[in-house]
């Protein structure tokens, strides 16, 4: 039987390299919009944060998804990212 391959990704916050599963995915739409990507298959240029608090908050501090995505991340987009930590933390 076929083993499945481990799909790694790095944080844009920290730099760690983590399985896909333990990270959120921030994507920027081709048409400028930006997205908390919950599937992993929206189109467009995407970013990962590690599914942490403190990760979130530093990123948003230090506007890295800013930087990765190259354009400005509203608020909204990290108080959804924090959402989604809470919402799998209590499942």
């Amino acid at each position: 039987m076929k083993t499945k391959k481990v799909v790694l990704r790095s944080c844009c916050q920290t730099r760690e390299v983590l399985e896909k599963k333990d990270l959120i995915r921030v994507v920027r739409t081709p048409n400028g919009e930006v997205l908390v990507d919950t599937v992993g298959k929206v189109n467009g240029r995407g970013a990962y944060l590690k599914r942490d608090e403190a990760v979130v908050l530093a990123a948003k501090k230090s506007k890295a998804l800013d930087k990765k995505l190259e354009v400005s991340v509203p608020d909204s987009v990290y108080d959804c990212i924090l959402e989604v930590i809470h919402g799998q933390d209590t499942k």
